[in-house]
């Protein structure tokens, strides 16, 4: 029987060497060698200050993973979830969900963006997000700008967030 997966999150400059050597080898795992897209995964802003990390570990292992950037436009605080990943063998047990959820829990009523692959559109709206904006090719996969606006009605799906730590009911999903 498999463990349930622990629920973890850390500041960027809380994090030690081997656990963001984890994400990242995930990260590039998934995106570089799964989807066969070369692209810079080291951007500089995993370790800015205000980036927080989130991740799911299950038998020692980091099974998925997202980051989560603060942005400054205009002077107005906003949010910005990437690199959101999980293991070829962790999929369709609803760790995505979790980590949104954990994460968005902690943005609140803050608008937060996120260019989703579009694919993915559907799910990333279950979760409150919008198109906003045109698709576009980014390293040679189309992606959809998304936005998550303040207020009530971007709710997360109507289920409670999840503190660290926490185990999602088995009908958090997909």
């Amino acid at each position: 029987m498999t463990a349930t997966a622990a629920l973890k999150r850390s500041w960027a400059l809380d994090l030690d060497n081997k656990t963001l050597y984890e994400l990242l080898q995930l990260r590039v795992e998934v995106f570089v060698v799964e989807q066969a897209c070369p692209y810079p995964e080291l951007d500089g802003r995993d370790l800015l200050v205000e980036t927080r990390h989130f991740w799911l570990e299950q038998d020692g292992q980091v099974v998925c993973t997202l980051r989560l950037l603060e942005e400054h436009a205009d002077g107005n605080k906003s949010f910005r979830i990437g690199r959101l990943c999980t293991s070829r063998p962790a999929r369709g047990q609803g760790h995505t969900t979790r980590l949104l959820r954990a994460a968005l829990a902690e943005v609140g009523d803050a608008p937060c963006r996120i260019n989703a692959q579009t694919y993915l559109v559907d799910m990333y709206a279950k979760h409150g997000f919008k198109p906003d904006g045109e698709e576009f090719v980014e390293d040679g996969i189309p992606h959809v700008p998304m936005r998550r606006g303040g207020g009530a009605a971007y709710g997360v799906g109507g289920g409670a967030a999840y503190e660290v730590g926490e185990a999602a009911p088995s009908s958090a999903g997909k």
